[in-house]
């Protein structure tokens, strides 16, 4: 059994990620999951929510914007649209797209074609302020 897992993170515009880690926990569509070295392969899809690596003891957290997991041979593939590490979230304005997102759902109905649109920033937002709340300032 390896030691490490091999992740490779790429957005549309750039590779976030390329590591050697201990450990992986992601939310897939499904709930969140955990892999460790030698688990077996297996593709799942990701929705909004957290990734986090803990990495010669330490654990660094990213949000996430929907896209693929892949595991085969201790090797992590993750595919996303858009991926933010802990340190590089703008506190401020991401409480800022909460409180828009909060605004306009209040004066939508859920049959309305942009609730969902709204519903899905106000998620990522609500990740984002969580994740910036888990860096090392």
């Amino acid at each position: 059994m390896a030691e490490k897992l091999k992740v490779e993170l790429v957005t549309p515009y750039k590779k976030v990620l390329s590591e050697e880690v201990d450990e992986i926990t992601a939310t897939g569509a499904l709930g969140e999951f955990g892999v460790l070295p030698g688990h077996a392969p297996f593709l799942t899809s990701l929705k909004i929510g957290e990734l986090a690596y803990k990495q010669d003891g330490v654990l660094h957290h990213l949000a996430l914007n929907w896209g693929y997991f892949e595991v085969e041979n201790d090797k992590v593939t993750v595919l996303v649209e858009t991926a933010e590490r802990s340190d590089e979230i703008d506190l401020e304005r991401a409480k800022a797209a909460m409180s828009r997102a909060e605004t306009q759902l209040k004066s939508l109905a859920p049959e309305d074609k942009s609730f969902r649109v709204y519903e899905a920033a106000l998620e990522r937002a609500l990740i984002r302020v969580q994740v910036a709340g888990k860096a090392k300032r």
